[in-house]
């Protein structure tokens, strides 16, 4: 799906019911999937279960991206992969 069609998923999801509510959404979906991967280790629900609480999960990082500001997450992003490559190389060292 093209950036631009996110975007407008996105942008209509905050018309239709506010920034609270996609807040606890998003909360909800973590927890969901939080679950799932507990019952997944436990062998009580298969990987399509966690695959599919993967993609709420997803799509609601996605729209948290949205909203916070895309550059700044992926500047993070790219600063929290700087210090897990210098961890994996001190590992390395070892």
């Amino acid at each position: 799906m093209k950036q631009t069609d996110l975007s407008a998923i996105y942008q209509a999801t905050l018309q239709k019911w506010g920034e609270e509510a996609q807040f606890d959404q998003a909360i909800e979906e973590c927890a969901e999937l939080i679950a799932g991967l507990k019952h997944y280790k436990r062998r009580k629900v298969d990987a399509e279960a966690v695959i599919q609480e993967l993609a709420d999960v997803t799509l609601m990082v996605g729209q948290l991206t949205w909203m916070f500001g895309e550059e700044k997450v992926q500047q993070a992003v790219a600063a929290k992969l700087d210090k897990l490559r210098r961890l994996l190389a001190d590992d390395a060292a070892l």
